[in-house]
């Protein structure tokens, strides 16, 4: 399996891949918008899984809060377990996320542990990127 994506993101969905009886991973903004997704995908299904992503956080940051009796919460993960498998919800610190989904197989510990790995990647990637209007690198 490969990653279909917008950009450069196959980097970050190939290794979430290689986790055995993962099925299918996507890359998300935080609004819904798909930034890449595997093959195990069709764009449609991409778009309706991240659609269906960015609700669950919301409603997960909202039930978070509403719990701990303040007014916003953060989501660290999200963890989906049924009767097919398991979906798996990490957002970044920079207004993206990843979610993947794996059989009923597959390690949680493993998906849990490569995902967050991604992630930090995807963070290192971001501080690293020379600010918009810079033409050496240098800050603008």
């Amino acid at each position: 399996m490969t990653s279909r994506d917008a950009g450069d993101t196959a980097w970050v969905l190939e290794p979430i891949l290689e986790v055995p009886h993962v099925v299918a991973a996507v890359l998300l903004t935080r609004d819904g918008l798909v930034t890449g997704y595997t093959d195990a995908l069709s764009r449609p299904s991409a778009e309706r899984v991240a659609a269906i992503t960015s609700t669950v956080q919301g409603a997960c940051r909202t039930a978070t809060a509403a719990f701990a009796d303040r007014d916003r919460a953060e989501i660290r993960q999200v963890v989906i377990e049924s009767d097919h498998g398991y979906v798996l919800i990490v957002p970044t610190d920079h207004g993206t996320c990843v979610a993947a989904y794996g059989s009923g197989e597959v390690r949680l510990d493993l998906l849990a542990h490569r995902l967050h790995s991604q992630v930090a990647r995807l963070g290192e990637k971001a501080m690293a990127t020379a600010p918009r209007g810079s033409d050496d690198g240098a800050p603008a």
